[in-house]
């Protein structure tokens, strides 16, 4: 009898407690609860940098093609998105006793599935774009040369990963913050500002932009793309790292 009655218990529980893989689901479905975050916030965004850049193209009117670069408007906010995204959920994760890993695993799933459907609809307007010859007035926001020389599906992986770069910066932010307060973010912060300004000495004192120039032209969007990836990766890990030691 008391072995049959613990019999069951165990597979009552083992019923009862939900898989890895329904955790980070989990994790997806609360990272989207505040839909403002990764759905309205973007899309108001980009929908504002449009409508603005076409009335500017209006005003100014041209024979010649006009192109800008409004549709990087939305990406600068996902390192707000990514800080966001740690700051306001890792908590309440905790609390539903999801893991370090779910949480991370769910929450970059959570930022690609946002940054795929932003990058969907950057690529639709270049089509769109193309098709009335920027919306009739030589405008172009999303269809842009170089960006666009191997087609559609290689300009929307380079927004993609570029994205995800941001969101991974955003993200490993606040992380930083949680684990070490805003001594440790600005350490962080200085030294990555240092690394950039040394970058920029290098090229500037000895004149390789046009040497980064034909770089980047000769290995085309696709190969951005790849060297983009590998920093996301590493801004990943990163974030990985200091998440593994942050404290709800």
């Amino acid at each position: 009898m008391s072995t049959a009655v613990q019999s069951a218990s165990v597979t009552c529980s083992t019923v009862d407690t939900p898989s890895a893989t329904s955790r980070i689901w989990g994790i997806v479905r609360v990272q989207f609860i505040n839909r403002y975050t990764f759905v309205w916030i973007p899309a108001i965004i980009l929908t504002a940098a449009v409508l603005v850049s076409i009335a500017i193209y209006a005003m100014i009117g041209s024979d010649q093609p006009m192109y800008g670069g409004a549709v990087q408007a939305p990406l600068w906010y996902f390192v707000g998105a990514g800080a966001q995204a740690m700051s306001l959920t890792f908590p309440f994760a905790q609390a539903l006793t999801a893991t370090r890993r779910e949480f991370f695993l769910g929450t970059a799933l959570a930022a690609v599935l946002a940054a795929g459907a932003l990058s969907l609809i950057v690529v639709a307007l270049g089509y769109v774009e193309q098709v009335t010859n920027g919306y009739g007035i030589n405008g172009y926001i999303a269809h842009l040369p170089w960006l666009w020389t191997q087609g559609g599906l290689v300009a929307g992986l380079l927004y993609l990963v570029f994205t995800l770069l941001l969101f991974f910066v955003g993200f490993w932010m606040a992380t930083l913050y949680r684990r070490g307060g805003a001594f440790a973010l600005t350490i962080a912060v200085v030294a990555l500002s240092l690394v950039l300004v040394a970058i920029l000495f290098v090229i500037t004192r000895w004149n390789l932009w046009s040497t980064v120039f034909e770089l980047f032209q000769g290995i085309g969007p696709l190969g951005a793309t790849g060297l983009v990836a590998i920093l996301v990766a590493i801004t990943a890990l990163a974030s990985w790292i200091s998440l593994r030691r942050s404290t709800p």
